[in-house]
């Protein structure tokens, strides 16, 4: 019976080391699996603004182990601008967590390319779709839902899936490797697809990513590699624990 007492123990203690203590930190584990954080939960360093040299100036704030994005007037990547990684990715294993507003409207996005002349609203980029659907209008636009929390933003709706109520903690992935990417939402697997695909090709042919501007420096969302993306929609949304394992 001693044995088992002490081994149970020695367990629990080895389970306790390998979960993070605060939010925006790592597990041994986790190191050793090639995990990094993309936010420290201090300080914006790693980020930076699209089409910029460096983090911008007001909009984005750090608070409390958060990186929110404050709100303005509701318009895509105008008022503070979205931000970027200084680093580019292939093949990734990214995770996050996000906590919506009200009536919110964000984006994840990967394979992000800043592309020359600089487009109009957000930088060209496969999107994870931030989004209260309940409130935004956004998500009754687009086709079958594909506007939606979770969802391959205009391309393919989440599937299954189980958002926890605005003002709580969500946590989205995005899997990529090779041609085949997954989104998931909250432990469940709710998008997955190839990029280059006859399919794939179809649904954008289908989408607002058919106009020309999308496709004028190759076909829209099968760049090669690119920033992973935190986008400036014009409404309160906070992340935390944003860490990548490339593949």
């Amino acid at each position: 019976m001693k044995y088992f007492l002490i081994t149970a123990l020695l367990a629990t203690i080895l389970v306790a080391a390998e979960s993070p203590q605060t939010p925006n930190t790592l597990t041994a584990r986790e190191k050793k699996d090639g995990w990094k954080l993309l936010f420290d939960g201090k300080t914006t360093n790693g980020w930076r603004g699209a089409y910029k040299d460096k983090f911008p100036d007001k909009g984005w704030n750090v608070a409390d182990g958060l990186l929110t994005i404050q709100k303005s007037d509701g318009s895509e990547s105008q008022s503070f601008g979205d931000i970027v990684t200084n680093a580019e990715y292939r093949d990734f294993d990214l995770t996050f967590d996000f906590r919506l507003t009200e009536g919110a409207n964000s984006g994840v996005k990967y394979f992000v390319a800043e592309q020359s002349p600089k487009p109009k609203g957000s930088a060209f980029g496969l999107e994870f779709q931030i989004l209260d659907d309940d409130k935004h209008p956004d998500a009754k636009l687009g086709r079958d839902g594909n506007r939606t929390v979770g969802s391959l933003y205009d391309l393919i709706p989440a599937s299954g899936k189980k958002a926890n109520p605005i003002g709580d903690w969500n946590t989205g992935r995005v899997v990529s490797k090779g041609k085949h990417v997954e989104h998931w939402l909250n432990g469940k697997k709710v998008v997955d697809y190839e990029r280059g695909s006859e399919k794939f090709r179809e649904l954008v042919a289908m989408s607002k990513y058919k106009a020309p501007e999308y496709n004028a420096n190759g076909r829209f969302g099968e760049a090669p590699e690119g920033h992973i993306l935190l986008q400036d929609h014009g409404n309160q949304v906070s992340y935390r624990n944003i860490k990548i394992k490339s593949l």
